[in-house]
């Protein structure tokens, strides 16, 4: 009988095992990952659960129960020593467990700060996993000074819990803007603002020199603009990078992540791989996507693709981030943007900036607007535009343009 063995728990892991049962396989499978938790939402930690409005059980993607139930072996908390390839076998620990079919859904890490800047110093934390929220909950108290390095989506969101928590918050951006790689203008402007009607300040065009220590304790901070700030510690937000060292050692070809083809195949037929820590083909070029949807997309079609149904990978980029009482809502991806459009409701919060290459319309920024983000991505998943004259005038109802 067939055996397909997944490295990873995180949501492409949980996603293609669950669709391998789904979809009729009656094989063996094995989920094994390097935390000792149950697969489990990962967003929710820079938010919901950081705030206390989220328990552990409720994140979990499927109950112990479910896994049970379809026969899917868990190996939690191990890491993944080594692939055999050539006898089709991963070690891991004192086991030896063959594979069929072998997926890479080992996601991404982040960025840290190197030693030399003080990285290495105690409350100095990043946020990617479980462990990494449940260090630097405790240190959310109100009155208390973070600083908040790296102006993207994760240290926005950081800035918006501790913000809400009372805690007095410095971001630095050594960008000219915060959302610089990831957000036009206009939208980076709405986002300094809504920051800072909540307290936090925000330094842009300014890096870190180095977070000095009180013995082995982060203490305080020096900027590249001279200035010094004392903290209680410190949140380093300055992206990921895909987790492919496993891959790489195996011999396994490598880009900006596990390269694969359409199908998900990487460079080894019986090796698959799929979510954060792959590069895909996406319109005669390379694409990477760290974001959930694409997680769970890639993933039930890697897992159709080695039950033998041959699917191409056809991305439909979409993305959130929740700060404060604002939902933010991403269609498409903006590269090569030439110009945007803003979508204003009168007497309403809801605001929406639409992105375009020339005439065609590329992306969406949808700010407490779903229905703007609706209508913006099925216009880009039907490979419509809309007309610019429409989008900007707010007495225009949006779900006209799906039927033209």
């Amino acid at each position: 009988m067939k055996k397909i063995v997944v490295i990873g728990t995180g949501q492409a892991g949980a996603s293609l095992v669950i669709k391998l049962r789904d979809s009729g396989f009656e094989g063996s499978i094995t989920l094994a990952g390097s935390e000792a938790h149950l697969p489990y939402q990962r967003p929710p930690l820079s938010k919901k659960y950081l705030l206390g409005e989220i328990t552990l059980e409720r994140m979990y993607l499927r109950p112990k129960s479910y896994y049970d139930d379809q026969k899917i072996s868990l190996e939690l908390g191990q890491t993944v020593d080594q692939i055999d390839r050539e006898n089709k076998v991963i070690i891991l620990g004192e086991k030896i467990i063959p594979y069929d079919d072998l997926v890479l859904a080992t996601g991404s890490r982040p960025r840290r700060l190197s030693e030399t800047i003080g990285g290495n110093l105690e409350k100095v934390f990043t946020i990617r996993d479980l462990a990494d929220a449940d260090a630097m909950a405790p240190e959310f108290i109100e009155e208390r000074c973070v600083l908040i390095i790296g102006g993207g989506y994760i240290g926005l969101e950081a800035a918006a819990v501790a913000a809400t928590r009372g805690l007095k918050v410095t971001l630095v951006e050594m960008s000219d803007r915060i959302l610089s790689r990831v957000a036009a203008p206009q939208t980076s402007d709405y986002f300094r603002n809504l920051h800072k009607t909540h307290g936090v300040t925000i330094k842009e065009g300014i890096g870190l020199t180095k977070l000095n220590g009180d013995g082995d304790m982060v203490c305080s901070a020096e900027l590249s603009d001279g200035s010094k700030l004392e903290i209680d510690f410190a949140i380093v937000g300055v992206g990921i990078v895909p987790a492919t060292d496993l891959a790489k050692a195996s011999g396994l070809e490598i880009t900006d992540g596990i390269k694969v083809d359409s199908l998900g195949q990487t460079s080894d037929p019986a090796i698959w791989a799929a979510g954060d820590c792959c590069a895909f083909p996406y319109k005669n070029a390379e694409l990477r996507l760290e974001s959930v949807p694409n997680a769970i997309d890639q993933a039930e079609v890697v897992a159709q693709n080695i039950l033998g149904a041959q699917i191409d990978y056809v991305p439909k980029p979409w993305f959130w981030s929740d700060q404060y009482d604002v939902k933010l809502q991403i269609a498409g991806l903006n590269t090569g943007f030439s110009d945007v459009v803003i979508r204003k409701m009168p007497d309403q919060k809801a605001v929406s900036f639409w992105y375009y290459d020339d005439q065609k319309l590329i992306a969406v920024d949808a700010m407490n607007d779903p229905r703007a983000f609706m209508v913006a991505k099925r216009l880009l998943e039907a490979g419509k535009t809309a007309p610019r004259e429409a989008i900007s005038n707010p007495q225009i109802n949006l779900k006209t343009l799906l039927s033209t």
